[in-house]
């Protein structure tokens, strides 16, 4: 069962997400505050994880490379590709994900 302050954050991270061009993220990426959420993964879940400290959930996506900082090959590839991801914002941290089906 989902407490209510789950419920509360899950909904709010909800609203506070959006797509982005990857282009307008450079600024975090070079503050090195980008974290790349893998696509088996649900952005919200994973933003939640992150926000409420989940250490379990975060380092067991991190040893599988399913939540990562974001690299410069990725950084690189998704900027020639001029392509959108979506993003939400758990500070210090700006989760990311391309689009599922996307390249």
């Amino acid at each position: 069962m989902i407490s209510d302050e789950s419920s509360d954050l899950l909904l709010k991270l909800n609203r506070e997400t959006s797509r982005i061009p990857w282009k307008d993220l450079q600024r975090f990426y070079a503050q090195g505050a980008v974290l790349v959420v893998g696509a088996d993964i649900d952005l919200i879940a994973a933003a939640a994880a992150v926000a409420n400290d989940d250490a379990a959930a975060v380092s067991a996506w991190m040893k599988d490379e399913q939540l990562k900082i974001a690299t410069e090959e990725v950084a690189l590839n998704w900027f020639a590709e001029d392509c959108d991801v979506w993003a939400v914002v758990v500070a210090p941290w700006v989760l990311v994900q391309k689009e599922r089906g996307s390249t």
